[in-house]
């Protein structure tokens, strides 16, 4: 959260922002980031920032996968990543593990 947080506030003074109003986050099912610690954190770091008193919001990606043998891209049953058509485990995970700053309102 720290980095994404120095991200966003730099983002914020390049375009002559006084205020962060909200943080968006694109947070992936497979990145092992609990939303919750995310929260918690954004809460204790955005004290004496231009970012007080901002919302987070966190968009969840979910994973994808690609299968070869069938060549779709699928949102899998279980953190395996087994294609639907085939039943082979796929190990091309297309998104999923994202943490990254999608947006910011400023004022």
């Amino acid at each position: 959260m720290e980095s994404a947080l120095e991200q966003a506030l730099e983002q914020a003074r390049r375009a002559g922002a006084q205020r962060v109003d909200e943080i968006r986050l694109r947070v992936g099912d497979l990145s092992g980031v609990v939303p919750e610690a995310l929260q918690m954190a954004f809460d204790a770091l955005i004290v004496g920032t231009i970012a007080s008193g901002a919302c987070l919001a966190v968009e969840k990606v979910p994973a994808r996968f690609w299968c070869r043998t069938c060549e779709i891209e699928f949102t899998p049953e279980t953190i395996f990543g087994e294609c639907p058509g085939c039943h082979a485990i796929s190990p091309e995970l297309r998104a999923g593990r994202e943490l990254e700053l999608a947006s910011l309102e400023i004022t």
